[in-house]
């Protein structure tokens, strides 16, 4: 008998780690099947309780990160807990609840003191109605589409310097990061194990995530600025030889204007013997492809979830379409082989290139990876 899919409900879906949670999911459909959430859930008792009699997992991760008022934060962080928990209570069920807590418990400060007494309501929670609850110990998250000021210093930083501000230094610490993929794909590990466990049954777990790197505030700052110089000033591919730095460019490539900085124009050489482009400067490895593509053809409309890529038009005249996994606006380019120039691929965005000359078009691809070839890394949508 095939397995039911698992139905799955994101509270804080709309936010910086919930997005990516909900739009890998939407990747493993035959799996999973997303409950949409919507932060006005928490203003209507109604649909809070359809919403969570509709699922068999809830991933708890609406917050508060940061308050101008501390105690506004730690009571509306414990408001949520107990309102997803008095939900649960009226609708009588019990869907496996996992919290993500942050390694900010061990701190004393409101944020973690939140954070670990909505641990403990969930774990008592659990114990009363013979449910399952998991508390996920996070660290701090960076990625793409993190929210400057609020998510994370990454983000903060990678805003302020590709919007022309001088980043300042509070504390030169020792920061413990994971990249929100990684993060997101530990917890659809923990999803892949819910099946296994039985119902009515109680458990409480503490899962502690374990950061995949460490770099010094002011390490971290000096890479970003060389991203700015080495890639947005000069159009080069800076150094990109773990999957640290990777995970780093693709993050600061989402805080870019696309719509202002592409395409980016290459400096052409020409003389009696004709045109000499040079369409890539790179400090790292990758693979660099070729294509030719006949007038009215289409190639692409997938996204990438890992992949840095570069779409460069040589010869004829290209449109380019991006839009970001989610969202209905459309980035479009016109790239011509005569003024050569290129447009750098987002993660999260689907995107193509269209054949809209006369003549055939030339393009030039780069793609930069690091992650195992048996993990697909590509997906179709239509821009």
């Amino acid at each position: 008998m095939a397995k039911s899919k698992l139905r799955v409900g994101i509270t804080g879906q709309s936010g910086f780690v919930g997005t990516h949670l909900f739009n890998a999911l939407g990747l493993l459909a035959d799996t999973y099947e997303r409950i949409p959430f919507l932060d006005e859930f928490f203003m209507d008792i109604t649909r809070l309780n359809q919403f969570v009699h509709e699922c068999d997992v809830i991933v708890h991760l609406a917050a508060v990160n940061r308050h101008e008022d501390e105690q506004i934060l730690y009571e509306t962080n414990i408001r949520l807990v107990n309102q997803l928990i008095k939900a649960c209570e009226d609708t009588k069920t019990s869907p496996h609840i996992l919290f993500s807590s942050s390694v900010h418990e061990n701190r004393s400060n409101h944020y973690g003191n939140s954070k670990k007494e909505g641990r403990r309501l969930f774990g008592a929670w659990a114990k009363r109605n013979n449910a399952h609850f998991t508390g996920l110990v996070i660290p701090n998250v960076f990625g793409p589409f993190g929210q400057p000021f609020y998510n994370s210093v990454v983000a903060t930083f990678c805003h302020q310097i590709t919007h022309g501000e001088t980043p300042k230094i509070q504390s030169d610490g020792l920061v413990s990061l994971i990249y929100v993929g990684e993060l997101v794909y530990q917890i659809i590990g923990i999803l892949e194990d819910v099946h296994i466990l039985e119902a009515p049954s109680f458990s409480s777990f503490e899962t502690n995530i374990e950061a995949s790197s460490s770099i010094r505030v002011s390490q971290l700052l000096v890479k970003l600025a060389s991203y700015k110089d080495t890639y947005m000033n000069n159009g080069s591919i800076p150094e990109l030889n773990n999957q640290f730095d990777l995970n780093l460019f693709n993050t600061f490539l989402s805080y870019i204007d696309h719509s202002k900085f592409f395409p980016f124009s290459l400096t052409a050489h020409s003389d009696t013997r004709g045109l000499f482009v040079e369409t890539m400067k790179l400090n790292s490895g990758g693979q660099i492809s070729f294509s030719s593509t006949r007038p009215g053809i289409t190639r692409g409309n997938h996204f990438h979830t890992r992949k840095a890529e570069r779409f460069a038009v040589i010869k004829g005249k290209a449109k380019i379409e991006l839009r970001r996994i989610g969202s209905s606006e459309k980035l479009s380019f016109i790239l011509d082989g005569n003024t050569p120039s290129f447009v750098d691929m987002p993660v999260w965005y689907t995107h193509n290139i269209t054949n809209i000359g006369s003549e055939d078009l030339y393009t030039l691809f780069w793609i930069n990876e690091h992650y195992d070839e048996e993990d697909p890394d590509t997906y179709f949508e239509v821009v």
